[in-house]
């Protein structure tokens, strides 16, 4: 595996540095408009007692706002543990460090140590990864009820965006990848789930897969 797909690579993109930035961005302003998209697929089929896991959920300002709204605990895995120390300040200013689980570890590696939940959550996170079905196929096992995707729609500018992102991220040895939103698609319904949403927006594309008779 290159090392733009190792958690060194990861660590100088998702840095210290850059957990602070995305905190003190959530303090003043709160959710950004892709998260405040998925809160609100989320929102609208209730939360109640409800249980998530997040993989790669960063600072967790989703998961805060989603327990706020209901949902009564939630896992977060990252893979790297540089947004730890900024997550856990987060967490105890809001009151709800004892309701959620944070882990360090590679989920796709270590998906068989994760229990499941009743929704999962891929924010962004789809196009950081390689092995898209690796990924997306272990998120969609673990999800009881639903799972929640956001990631690149492949469009003339996304590519252009995408491509010179990467040669500049390059010296960085990290990658972004524009896997085929179809195949993530795909991919979730080979692993049991039906989709019941998917909204393009100008970059970001959000969807929505249901366990089949188990749905929010």
């Amino acid at each position: 595996m290159s090392d733009c797909c190792t958690p060194k690579g990861y660590r100088r993109i998702f840095s210290k540095r850059s957990a602070q930035r995305q905190a003190k961005r959530y303090r003043r302003k709160g959710l950004d408009p892709t998260s405040r998209r998925l809160f609100e697929l989320l929102a609208q089929r209730g939360l109640e007692g409800r249980t998530l896991l997040e993989v790669g959920g960063g600072i967790g300002d989703l998961q805060m706002e989603l327990l706020r709204a209901g949902l009564s605990r939630a896992v977060c895995i990252e893979v790297t543990p540089t947004y730890e120390e900024v997550a856990a300040a987060l967490l105890r200013e809001a009151g709800l460090a004892d309701r959620v689980e944070r882990r360090v570890i590679d989920f796709t590696q270590a998906a068989g140590e994760v229990e499941a939940t009743d929704i999962v959550v891929l924010n962004r996170v789809v196009c950081c990864y390689p092995h898209m079905p690796a990924l997306v196929g272990a998120a969609a096992d673990h999800a009881r009820q639903v799972l929640v995707l956001s990631f690149p729609r492949r469009s003339w500018w996304t590519r252009a965006v995408v491509g010179f992102g990467n040669l500049v991220l390059s010296a960085a040895q990290f990658h972004v990848f524009l896997h085929p939103p179809l195949s993530i698609l795909a991919t979730g319904e080979e692993h049991g789930l039906t989709t019941t949403h998917n909204s393009p927006g100008f970059f970001w594309q959000v969807a929505a897969l249901e366990r089949r008779d188990r749905g929010l």
